[in-house]
């Protein structure tokens, strides 16, 4: 085993991996903690580690301090009876002299298929001079494990699918700063290509039956491989049929009591407990996610709806019962989707007289955007709806702007308690994804 160890250590040294479109996503590795890559099935950990080694080549870091494993490669499941261990001894029988002389940087993809890993980089972190990555596609690696399982020496970052701007950085089109009339055109041009399309990397440039075949078969994959055969559910066709619900209903509350009573009329033996369960693990694989209502009182939070959201908004509409999907639904999703790439702080707001805000997210500098999304302001009674919603918002919160996402309408709207901008989807899109650089 030692030898092939070796070659595969070696072979991938040798290697230049295609790091594919640089993530613009910010990790700051810690000394003495694992950097971990977590997120949804197919949305680019692996190929972000390549990026990783690519921006310490072009630091001065020689090749040969790279020791990268895939565990899901078949030639390696002997090493779950054999040991993690042999794997550093036998990347410093290579090197020796590197062994406490010299930062040797560990990327290790799917580790958590071999039992005992985490000991393993619990001791490599203790005893050995390395910064370590991981990332892998089974929810073992989710953060709220990672804490317990790894003792506080871990940190953990997400990786979604494509932004928009990384889309746009994919079709090689410019987004920075103020844009031309062509280069705007060329961006409205491809929110088209991105609304169709959705963010997982892969699918970017597929065929539109291709394409929904690849999101079925992520969906498929996420649900039987994270949480069926991982939770070992004894009636998956129950956990089916609700993520189906969920997905093909995406911006709407659901509520544990009555989702219970949807499974009910299906046919399923199923409890408010267990439904519970499984409204975690579809988040736990970041699949679906819920928000709740903004309230200081987290019981008075937890007590009202929920709204559920998809990772991605095309895979809601290539998975999800096509006759109930929606399209303004699909637009509050992808406007989630861009609001939780820059936070996990993102609520709904319920003003005091009922009226309903679809966003209330908090910014990386802690000040709070309030946000409305509507397909087109163009129907009158829609129109005044929204406006009164955002402005009481506004006012109760004491907020001086408010934002209204639409497809395509852009205007400035004063009302009492401040500023209300109307903007296009795509306009949004840029500058909640910010200015940050591909790294």
């Amino acid at each position: 085993m030692s030898k092939l160890l070796q070659e595969i250590i070696l072979n991938f040294q040798e290697a230049d991996p295609d790091p594919g479109v640089p993530r613009r996503i910010r990790v700051m590795p810690v000394p003495g903690k694992a950097t971990v890559c977590i997120g949804v099935r197919r949305s680019g950990k692996s190929t972000f580690l390549f990026q990783r080694m690519r921006r310490l080549r072009e630091a001065g870091v020689p090749r040969e301090n790279f020791l990268y494993l895939n565990f899901f490669d078949d030639r390696l499941r002997s090493l779950r009876a054999d040991g993690l261990n042999l794997v550093i001894e036998t990347y410093f029988t290579l090197y020796p002299a590197k062994k406490n002389a010299e930062k040797i940087y560990c990327f290790f993809d799917e580790l958590q298929v071999v039992p005992g890993w985490e000991a393993f980089v619990d001791r490599l972190l203790r005893t050995e001079r390395c910064e370590i990555y991981l990332a892998g596609s089974s929810a073992q690696l989710l953060s709220r494990e990672l804490a317990t399982e790894m003792r506080g020496r871990s940190l953990a970052w997400e990786i979604f699918p494509f932004s928009f701007r990384e889309f746009l950085d994919l079709r090689g089109i410019d987004s920075a700063g103020a844009l031309s009339t062509r280069r705007r055109l060329a961006v409205q041009h491809a929110f088209a290509a991105y609304w169709e399309a959705g963010g997982f990397p892969e699918v970017a440039d597929f065929e539109p039956e291709l394409r929904l075949r690849a999101h079925q078969e992520y969906f498929g994959a996420i649900l039987f491989r994270d949480l069926i055969e991982r939770h070992d559910v004894a009636h998956p066709t129950a956990v089916l049929d609700l993520a189906h619900l969920l997905v093909s209903n995406p911006a709407t509350s659901h509520s544990v009591s009555r989702l219970t009573e949807f499974l009910k009329s299906q046919g399923h033996r199923a409890h408010r407990a267990l439904v519970a369960d499984y409204l975690r693990w579809l988040e736990d694989a970041y699949a679906l996610f819920s928000v709740r209502l903004f309230d200081a009182s987290r019981a008075r939070a937890n007590a009202n709806p929920k709204k559920i959201y998809c990772i991605d908004h095309a895979l809601a509409a290539s998975v999800g019962a096509r006759i109930l999907s929606n399209a303004g639904h699909l637009l509050e999703n992808l406007v989630f989707g861009a609001l939780r790439r820059r936070t996990p702080e993102v609520h709904y707001y319920r003003t005091r007289r009922g009226r309903e805000v679809d966003f209330i997210a908090q910014r990386p500098d802690r000040s709070r955007q309030l946000v409305q999304v509507c397909e087109t302001l163009a129907e009158p009674r829609a129109r005044a709806r929204e406006i009164a919603a955002l402005a009481e918002a506004m006012a109760e919160l004491r907020l001086r702007e408010g934002v209204i996402v639409t497809r395509a309408e852009e205007e400035e709207l004063p009302v009492d308690a401040g500023l209300i901008r109307v903007v296009p989807a795509w306009r949004f899109l840029l500058e909640a994804d910010g200015e940050a650089e591909p790294r």
